[in-house]
Parts: structure tokens; C-alpha cells; sequence
């Protein structure tokens, strides 16, 4: 006869009794824990000093709530590009959008324009033009990044060159200081 390899645990077999056992102790535990909670929260949040408190952060306004000062005819204007950020140190956000005419042919100029809320309504309204569509540019890269807004602008160096083809290249950079938007000094006007 062969000896098993592994003895004999008959004495190992749960009973009704260890079932019960068990039971019994996970209730101790269960109704354990519910009697000893942790204390409610106590901490509160105390308000700054007022000179140190910054605005609530609000969203920035939507350029679809606004109408743009661009003559469209019987088309209507198209927001190309926005961007978001806070221009003016205030708190609050602005939008700045890239806007042309949903012309059905060619390629229409920009406009750039600079969004805010209305203090006392919030509702949004172009407080500056970045870029005149009458210009004839059209912007390429656009971005805000850190309170300053950067375009590439395409544009044309006379008048007889096509529409089509704009053949000067310019680095636009504007910048909130003393109360207006600035624009430095741009690069030196590219041929494309």
C-alpha cells in the first residue's frame, strides 16, 4: 500500500460551528467599525486679508456671443481661431478671436479682435482690434501665452500683387501696457 505524500487533515473540515465562528467575529468587526467613525471635519477655510484676495476665476468670454465691427455683406463672419488668457493683470480673462468673412471664394483678411466681459453685465464685448481686415492680412500662427498675443500675418507688399498670393511675411506681437494694447516693434517684413 502507498502512503500518501500528504497527511492525512481530516481534523481540517469546516463544521456548522466554524461557520459560526466566523460569522460571529466579522459582525464584532463589522459593528466595531461603525461605532468607532472618525470626528466630522473641522477645518475651515479662513478668507484672506482683502488686499491679498485674487477674483474669482471666471470663464472666458465666448467670441459666438459677440458681434465683430466686420462688413460682410450677405455672408456672415466666421471665427477662425481663439485663444484665451488674462491680457490685462486684472483676474479675468480675455478672448482674443481670428475673424473673416465666410466668403464662398478666395481667401478673405482677418481681423483680430480682443474680447472681455462687461463689469457690470458680463456679457462679452470687443474692446480692442488687433488686426483691420481693410489691412488685407490673413494670420497664421496664433497664440496667447503668458498675457501676450503672437501671430504670424501674411500680407502683400503693393497693391498689384493677387490676393492669392501674399508675398510678405510678418511677426506680430501685442502686449497690454498702459492701459492699450501694444504692439512691439516687429521683425523686419520677409519676402515669402
Amino acid at each position: 500500500m502507498q502512503h500518501p505524500a500528504v497527511p492525512d487533515l481530516s481534523h481540517t473540515h469546516t463544521r456548522p460551528i466554524h461557520w459560526a465562528a466566523t460569522a460571529t467575529a466579522l459582525a464584532a468587526v463589522v459593528a466595531l467599525s461603525a461605532a468607532l467613525q472618525p470626528d466630522a471635519a473641522t477645518a475651515a477655510q479662513t478668507a484672506a486679508p482683502s488686499h491679498q484676495s485674487a477674483p474669482a476665476r471666471t470663464a472666458p468670454p465666448d467670441p459666438a456671443a459677440v458681434t465683430f465691427p466686420l462688413e460682410c455683406g450677405p455672408v456672415k463672419a466666421v471665427v477662425q481661431k481663439k485663444a484665451s488668457g488674462d491680457l490685462d493683470g486684472d483676474g479675468r480673462p480675455e478672448t482674443v478671436a481670428v475673424v473673416h468673412c465666410d466668403a464662398p471664394m478666395g481667401t478673405p483678411p482677418d481681423g483680430v479682435y480682443v474680447i472681455t466681459r462687461t463689469a457690470g453685465s458680463g456679457k462679452p464685448r470687443v474692446v480692442a482690434t488687433l488686426v483691420n481686415p481693410r489691412d488685407r492680412r490673413t494670420v497664421t500662427d496664433f497664440s496667447v501665452r503668458d498675457d501676450v498675443v503672437l501671430a504670424t500675418l501674411l500680407g502683400y507688399s503693393s497693391a498689384d500683387v493677387p490676393s492669392c498670393c501674399p508675398d510678405v511675411t510678418d511677426e506680430a506681437k501685442w502686449q497690454w501696457k498702459n492701459g492699450a494694447f501694444v504692439r512691439d516693434t516687429p521683425s523686419q517684413a520677409r519676402t515669402v
